[in-house]
């Protein structure tokens, strides 16, 4: 090897670090028009943006709203339900403070009370569900306890062992009765 090879071999070209420069154009007369309509979708957008971020977060306030409301009419509605029962407490209270109250007084009270109870009961829409003798059995309505053998159609209630009660039509306790067997 030679000494220039050498030289070339250690030291190789510099390669060039910058792309070629081009020259800019002079600006067409449609570059300002261009510039300006940039311009004015850059605007748009950021309204657009900021119209989005506002409504996202209104319709968070409103979901947060409608929780808040949800809450206090759940709690509310207890509250309303307690209070119709205070008076049944305060009788039973009155009752028992009574120590010389005779049988008859005692039971004149207790009727009065139910009476109360029965009042409060029905301003909060609970129903009772005490069907007759000889009622279709109803098992969205109706837990049978046990099948006797009866003189009566199958299927049909012969006694209410406990009254049932209803809610807003919605069962809260199904009646427990006693079903006429198939003869």
């Amino acid at each position: 090897m030679t000494s220039a090879e050498n030289t070339q071999e250690t030291n190789p070209a510099p390669a060039q670090t910058q792309p070629p420069v081009t020259p800019v154009p002079p600006a067409s007369p449609a570059e300002p028009d261009a510039l300006q309509r940039l311009n004015e979708l850059e605007a748009k957008h950021a309204e657009v943006s900021d119209a989005y971020l506002r409504a996202k977060a209104e319709s968070e306030n409103t979901r947060r709203r409608a929780e808040e409301e949800i809450s206090k009419a759940r709690k509310f509605a207890v509250e309303a339900f307690a209070e119709s029962l205070l008076p049944v407490k305060d009788s039973l209270e009155a009752a028992i403070a009574i120590p010389a109250a005779t049988p008859e007084q005692l039971l004149e009270g207790v009727h009065a009370t139910l009476r109360q109870l029965a009042a409060a009961l029905e301003r909060n829409k609970v129903i009772e569900i005490n069907p007759a003798a000889g009622a279709k059995f109803d098992p969205h309505q109706h837990q049978a306890i046990s099948v006797v053998p009866a003189e009566q159609e199958a299927n049909t209630v012969v006694v209410v062992l406990q009254k049932g009660y209803l809610i807003a039509e919605r069962v809260l306790r199904p009646a427990l009765v006693t079903v006429a067997a198939p003869k």
